[in-house]
């Protein structure tokens, strides 16, 4: 995937280059070093670490959640 197709501030699920039998984690594309694609980096969620954006595969968009929620068991 290259960097024009990436949408700021997006999740994806992503496989780091450097170990490519890896779990999938989830990543988000960062603009805090500066708005141009050129600085982007990718966020890995739930720390604070930030990756080049050829650090990391692309799997997919994460998709949101369905418009339809869940019923509780109780309803």
């Amino acid at each position: 995937m290259f960097v024009s197709s990436l949408v700021p501030g997006a999740f994806y699920w992503a496989r780091s280059t450097g170990n490519a039998e890896g779990k999938p984690t989830v990543v988000q594309v960062s603009t805090v070093f500066g708005e141009d694609p050129e600085y982007w980096t990718f966020a890995v969620v739930g720390s604070e670490q930030h990756h080049m954006i050829g650090d990391f595969e692309i799997i997919s968009l994460v998709e949101p959640p369905s418009m339809h929620q869940l019923r509780q068991a109780a309803e």
